[in-house]
């Protein structure tokens, strides 16, 4: 992709998970695994909370990148190892995940792109990695 250089940081992109989203994801992905919508569950099996599906965090990644790509169709790889839980409160103000993105290099067959996905300062993506096509 032309429009990227090497060394270019991208705008953060920010975005709200709710227990409704989580809710409608379990729906849509067929994961309708409790700890992502029970804290009884979720505190029995000794998570902190309610936590977010590893993929739903994952996905939000790719929204960030299609985002700097000017829209979808272009990440051909995106990969990442699920490090950290996302928790995600029981209210309406959910939690934030924040999506930084750093274009490592340009080549013919596309930008290497540098993830950092946080959640209240803290890493919950390990090893991201993507690249978007031309």
């Amino acid at each position: 992709m032309s429009r990227f250089t090497a060394g270019e940081v991208l705008p953060d992109q920010t975005y709200t998970v709710t227990r409704a989203h989580l809710v409608r994801y379990a729906g849509a992905s067929g994961d309708l695994n409790p700890i992502h919508w029970s804290d009884r569950v979720a505190a029995t099996v000794g998570l902190p909370g309610v936590i977010a599906h590893g993929m739903y965090t994952l996905a939000l990644a790719a929204r960030a990148l299609d985002t700097w790509a000017g829209g979808p169709g272009h990440v051909v790889e995106l990969g990442a190892k699920f490090t950290r839980p996302v928790v995600v409160p029981d209210d309406e103000a959910g939690v934030q995940v924040v999506v930084r993105g750093t274009v490592k290099n340009v080549t013919g067959e596309g930008a290497q792109i540098a993830l950092e996905v946080t959640c209240g300062g803290e890493k919950v993506l390990g090893m991201p990695r993507a690249v978007l096509g031309a």
